[in-house]
């Protein structure tokens, strides 16, 4: 079993990974993307979130102590979410299509999506990023996983920021509408649909 523990997080992780790998060489020519320093500001931070999750140990003591008692049901549980999380964001990349991009771009002939998991988040990749974290930190049960989910959130919010203001560039009041009508990160169940909305 401790092998086990130890190794089918970053099994999942890794899978994931290869898995983002070889869908990303089927994406359209970008027409506008954003600078590596720009790329950086997002890409250091969730580099530094993985690392605080999934290093062995860490100095110091503190980040290190756990916050609920350790049981499989809840390291079981911390599984679930990531795998729930990262599944959800290959859906939102399949429905993306060739207009997926890992940094901030604008594509040639670039399409508004709205169907599938777009229908209940904007951002249905960064959701799922973000699931997965929380679920490897419940699994990990310790505060750095904690620190961890805060920093890969303020990256990713920043990331997303960034996003739609070039998507209200490109698609003027479609994307304005887009966003009165569906979260960011986070279904809301109760949100009412307005006319229009896809169903």
């Amino acid at each position: 079993m401790e092998t086990l523990y130890a190794n089918l997080i970053p099994g999942i992780w890794i899978a994931w990974c290869v898995y983002w790998y070889i869908a990303a060489r089927d994406a359209k020519a970008s027409a506008r993307i954003e600078s590596p320093l720009s790329r950086a500001a997002h890409i250091v931070p969730l580099g530094v979130a993985a690392w605080l999750i999934g290093a062995r140990t860490l100095p110091g003591g503190f980040l290190c102590t756990t916050i609920f008692p350790r049981s499989e049901a809840l390291y079981f549980a911390g599984v679930g979410i990531l795998a729930s999380g990262l599944a959800f964001s290959i859906s939102a990349r399949r429905w993306l299509g060739r207009n997926w991009s890992g940094v901030v771009t604008v594509k040639q002939d670039h399409e508004l999506i709205r169907g599938g998991p777009y229908r209940y988040v904007r951002h249905p990749i960064y959701t799922g990023i973000l699931a997965g974290f929380v679920g490897s930190a419940l699994a990990r049960d310790e505060w750095r996983g904690v620190l961890s989910i805060a920093i890969a959130y303020l990256a990713l919010w920043r990331k997303l920021r960034l996003e739609e203001r070039w998507m209200i560039e490109q698609f003027g009041d479609a994307y304005r509408r887009f966003r009165e009508e569906v979260p960011a990160l986070i279904p809301n169940p109760f949100r009412p649909r307005r006319n229009g909305s896809p169903p």
